[in-house]
C-alpha cells in the first residue's frame, strides 16, 4: 500500500502544481537534494509527530518549505550546506519550529510583496491536499501503517518543494531527444 499510496500522492500534486505552472513536465532529479532525505526525515519526525494531532497541515506543510530550502541551499553554497549534520535542525532552530515557513520565505527565499502570502497558500494548499488524500486512506491511527503513510506523505512534499524551488531558481527539466 505504502509505495502506491506514494506515487498517487505524487501524482496528484504534480498534476495540481502543473496546472498552475508551479513544476515543469517532468519531476527534477537533484541527487543531493534526496540524499538529505533521510536525515532529515528522522530529525524532523519528534516535532512533526509532535504537532500532528493539533495541527496537521503545519505538520506537513513544514516539510514542502524544508524541500524547499534545501533546494535553495543546494544552489547556492551546497559545499557548506550540504555537510551541515542536521540541516533541519539548522532551518528550525533559525526561529524555532512554529515559525519554520517565515524564516524559508523571508531569510532563505528571500520573497518579497505578494510572494510570502502566494507561497504561503500554496503550501496550504498542498497540505490540505495531501492530509485529505491520508485521511482517505482510512488508516487506523497510531499502527505502524500510519506512521509509513505519515512519513510517505512527508517525502512527497519534501520532494515537491524541492522541485518547485529548483523552478523558480531556472532550472528546467525537460526531456532531451
Amino acid at each position: 500500500m505504502n509505495q502506491n499510496f506514494e506515487k498517487q500522492l505524487q501524482q496528484d500534486l504534480y498534476e495540481y502544481l502543473f496546472s498552475k505552472s508551479e513544476v515543469d513536465e517532468r519531476f527534477p532529479d537533484c541527487p543531493d537534494v534526496e540524499g538529505k532525505w533521510e536525515e532529515i526525515a528522522r530529525a524532523y519526525l519528534p516535532d512533526g509527530v509532535r504537532e500532528f494531532y493539533d495541527f496537521p497541515t503545519a505538520s506537513l506543510g513544514w516539510m514542502m518549505y524544508i524541500g524547499m530550502a534545501v533546494a535553495k541551499f543546494w544552489d547556492d553554497e551546497w559545499e557548506i550546506y550540504g555537510n551541515i549534520p542536521d540541516l533541519y535542525g539548522y532551518i528550525r532552530d533559525k526561529r524555532g519550529y512554529d515559525n519554520l515557513d517565515d524564516y524559508v520565505r523571508e531569510d532563505v527565499l528571500l520573497l518579497q510583496g505578494e510572494e510570502p502570502s502566494a507561497l504561503e497558500k500554496l503550501a496550504g494548499d498542498c497540505a490540505s491536499r495531501v492530509y485529505s488524500a491520508l485521511r482517505h486512506q482510512n488508516i487506523e491511527p497510531g499502527t505502524t501503517e500510519a506512521f509509513k503513510a505519515y512519513v510517505s506523505c512527508l517525502h512527497v512534499l519534501y520532494l515537491t518543494g524541492a522541485a518547485i524551488q529548483l523552478k523558480r531558481m531556472g532550472y528546467h527539466m525537460a526531456k532531451i531527444n
